[in-house]
């Protein structure tokens, strides 16, 4: 969330920024007037306890001189009354306040382009130079159909729509692709491998501003009174470990790294990303997180974006580095940069990463903190995110961009030790 401070001292400032960048309306009477009430609220409490003190002394003094001390001990019972009816609508204000305050969006940063869509996006660069084919190219739903590597149907009945069933080199091939990237990334790139679950509570999305705001695009369980979510990124739970710490400043920066299976329900999701594997309810990522020192976070995202690109070029897939404009950005960035793979079949470039750094945006919901060694006082840490990158597809990039006339697909030279020395699937 925002630094309570904006909302409290900043407010009309505050809500020009968020409407001018990311076409966010703040309820800004709403706001207001639960202020007022919580200034006038914590006021009267703060007077109310004094006069409470100041009388149950006197009633002790009373006492002690054997004084009649009946009125006073009535007078400090209303003034109890009072106290807790005040104390119990504060706490009700308060609440009302983090409630609206868990639905603003991170403001972005001064260095992010503006605009409301995609078309506001900046190209940063370009990396490598699509292939010429002297063939007509196939998409990898064609290319997967052969000796049925790629089976949406026999999902569809096992789970319905959004779905897919992998066999034989294809299979092999997607877990090819995330043990090369977690190879990379703890052996090259200094981050830690963790396994995390793939059900969290509640408190662990909302820590990471998946709830409230996006409750209809997650898969929730539910057995006897708990709740659990499936985890859209293995994000969550890496961002999670810290909730409710005080980091120590020598373990900064903690860098992780995940594969996890990742759960989404793509509510209103249409068109040509639901065939195939393009934007699936189930998928495989492996997620770079980095927990970092506020003055260190900046540097930290192009390292991490820069360890995604690696993992591109490894496998010489063509790429370009996007910049997201504000209107385009996640809800807790405050700057990302998207990765986007050429796939031949659709003359384009798509995402394939996604890094951002959401500053102390998150920690602030986490209380995630460092303890700052040139204060000595508990600070909030600065988080960042990103795919390093998404198997599935990595797996769709691969397929198209080595793909032969034959339907075969060559493997790229990174992965072949991963696949006991295997040049092509046939």
């Amino acid at each position: 969330m925002l630094d309570p401070n904006l909302l409290r001292t900043q407010l009309a400032q505050t809500a020009e920024q968020l409407r001018a960048l990311r076409g966010f309306e703040l309820p800004v009477a709403d706001v207001e007037a639960l202020e007022s009430e919580r200034k006038q609220l914590q006021t009267r409490t703060q007077e109310l306890q004094n006069l409470r003190n100041t009388r149950s002394k006197l009633i002790g003094v009373a006492k002690a001189k054997g004084e009649d001390s009946a009125a006073l001990m009535a007078e400090v019972a209303a003034i109890a009354e009072e106290l807790k009816s005040s104390e119990v609508r504060l706490d009700v204000i308060r609440d009302a306040i983090a409630a609206i305050a868990l639905t603003v969006p991170n403001i972005p940063d001064a260095s992010v382009p503006v605009g409301s869509d995609e078309s506001g996006n900046a190209e940063v660069h370009r990396w490598g130079t699509p292939r010429a084919f002297e063939f007509e190219v196939r998409d990898h739903v064609d290319l997967g159909a052969h000796r049925g590597w790629l089976d949406g149907e026999t999902a569809a009945k096992l789970s319905g729509a959004r779905f897919t069933v992998l066999r034989g080199g294809l299979a092999r091939l997607h877990r090819a692709l995330a043990q090369f990237m977690l190879d990379l990334h703890t052996g090259e790139h200094g981050y830690l491998e963790v396994n995390v679950p793939l059900l969290v509570n509640a408190d662990s999305m909302q820590g990471t501003g998946q709830l409230p705001k996006f409750e209809d695009d997650l898969f929730a369980t539910q057995v006897g009174e708990v709740k659990r979510y499936l985890i859209p990124t293995s994000e969550v739970p890496l961002t999670n470990i810290v909730r409710n710490d005080i980091v120590d400043d020598a373990e900064l920066p903690l860098r992780m790294t995940a594969h996890s299976m990742c759960f989404r329900a793509e509510a209103g999701a249409y068109g040509r990303d639901t065939r195939g594997m393009i934007r699936q309810h189930q998928f495989e990522k492996v997620e770079l997180v980095s927990i970092a020192r506020p003055a260190e976070s900046a540097g930290e995202h192009e390292r991490m974006t820069r360890a995604a690109e690696v993992v591109l070029e490894r496998l010489g897939l063509p790429y370009r580095r996007m910049l997201l404009c504000s209107g385009d950005m996640g809800f807790a960035a405050s700057k990302t940069y998207d990765l986007e793979v050429w796939l031949p079949s659709q003359n384009s470039y798509r995402e394939i990463s996604s890094c951002s750094n959401c500053d102390a945006f998150q920690a602030r919901r986490l209380q995630a903190r460092w303890r700052n060694p040139e204060t000595g006082k508990p600070e909030p840490v600065h988080t960042l995110n990103g795919s390093g990158v998404a198997v599935g597809r990595a797996l769709i990039a691969v397929m198209e961009n080595y793909q032969n006339a034959d339907g075969s697909i060559a493997v790229p030279e990174v992965l072949r030790p991963y696949m006991a020395g295997l040049t092509q699937l046939d």
